[in-house]
């Protein structure tokens, strides 16, 4: 049975499809940061104010224009990954996607399934569902 691999991995080093048709890790701490926050999401909006909090999290001096510096870091996030992948909403930004495509999101559905699964007598479902689910990390 094929698979249907997330677009957007968050389980261990962040990787999405880039704008040149590749797929790879999103290169640069606060790109990456930028990423994990939005995709962390699950497609709903995130507020500039705390996804800067997120992006230079533990950075003691931080930009002196933490939303011009976003705008700065978006930009270049679609730049790197596609115009799409990140979109405006009013007061913030949220990652082009459905919660289907972040392996985050996809491992938890997986394994409750299995869970249910499991409860419900049927070991053998149960078994490729929690499977599917630990192939994510």
């Amino acid at each position: 049975m094929g698979r249907v691999q997330p677009r957007y991995r968050v389980l261990g080093p962040g990787r999405a499809p880039h704008a040149d048709g590749t797929e790879g890790p999103v290169r640069g701490a606060r790109l990456a940061a930028l990423f994990a926050a939005l995709a962390a999401a699950g497609g709903r909006p995130v507020t500039a104010a705390v996804l800067a909090d997120r992006v230079w999290a533990g950075d003691d001096t931080g930009p002196e224009d933490p939303a011009a510096a976003l705008q700065a870091l978006v930009a270049r996030l679609r730049r790197a990954l596609g115009t799409g992948t990140v979109v405006s909403v009013p007061g913030g930004y949220r990652l082009g996607a459905e919660r289907e495509d972040v392996d985050l999101f996809r491992f938890e559905r997986l394994a409750a399934d299995g869970s249910a699964a499991l409860a419900a007598g049927d070991a053998g479902r149960a078994a490729e569902l929690l499977d599917e689910a630990l192939g994510l990390w």
